[in-house]
């Protein structure tokens, strides 16, 4: 493919379809081409006005769109700057659609739950064989900062998260930290504590110590059974509205 196909000329008039949508396409071709990069800062109004031909309004709504994206951070009295992309920003582009997938299809949430084991699995297979002992004692810190937040249903779940999180993000794979980060977050809609037994939350820190025990010993098969445990132990927490 020539380069002048894969990249449009962004000195060109723009004409045609919607101001903003063109000189949006142009901001981003500017950082698929390597124009500008993570950190950069944007350059002017102005200067994106003369350089496309268009007003000031065109150019505001563009960059609010990209900032809207995660593409770009807009900082009052600041000239904006580009972000550096990540999995998370990724997906925090699905989070409403996600969340209405849920919302309108009970089942889903079953699928999620499932996912959420299989996912986790996975993680904790890979986290059990290299964990360090630095990534242990922040793991016991995690189930500690969870204690303290007993009876706290909202702060216990969160802090719950942090915990599955954590492991994920130990697998040195930034995708499985925020596909768990964006999955736990949508499924904590549905955290249902008053519906089921007492002691669960006790239940569940000892849980969370065996798993890190397991992980401190390297055992990859203990650690993955206890993880399929625990979460199918907590299945009946998260239940459709």
């Amino acid at each position: 493919m020539p380069a002048d196909a894969k990249f449009p000329d962004m000195d060109a008039p723009i004409v045609r379809k919607k101001l903003s949508d063109q000189v949006f396409e142009r901001l981003w071709a500017m950082i698929q081409s390597g124009e500008l990069t993570p950190g950069d800062a944007m350059p002017s109004e102005r200067a994106l006005m003369e350089r496309f031909g268009v007003g000031r309004p065109a150019v505001r709504e563009a960059l609010q769109s990209m900032a809207n994206k995660g593409l770009i951070s807009i900082s009052h009295g600041e000239r904006s700057k580009v972000n550096k992309l990540t999995p998370g920003i990724a997906f925090d582009q699905v989070d409403d659609i996600a969340k209405l997938l849920l919302s309108s299809e009970p089942s889903n949430i079953e699928n999620l739950k499932q996912f959420r084991k299989i996912l986790e699995a996975g993680s904790v297979q890979i986290t059990a064989r290299s964990c360090s002992a630095e990534e242990i004692a922040e793991l016991r810190g995690l189930v500690e900062a969870q204690r303290s937040k007993l009876g706290q249903d909202r702060a216990f779940i969160e802090a719950d998260i942090a915990f599955h999180v954590a492991i994920a993000r130990m697998t040195g794979n930034p995708l499985l930290q925020a596909v768990t980060q964006a999955m736990l977050s949508w499924l904590s809609e549905y955290y249902k504590p008053v519906l089921h037994w007492s002691g669960r939350e006790n239940t569940t820190l000892h849980e969370h110590g065996k798993i890190v025990d397991l992980l401190e010993r390297h055992d990859v098969a203990g650690a993955v059974t206890m993880m399929g445990d625990h979460l199918e132990r907590s299945d009946p927490l998260y239940e459709p509205n």
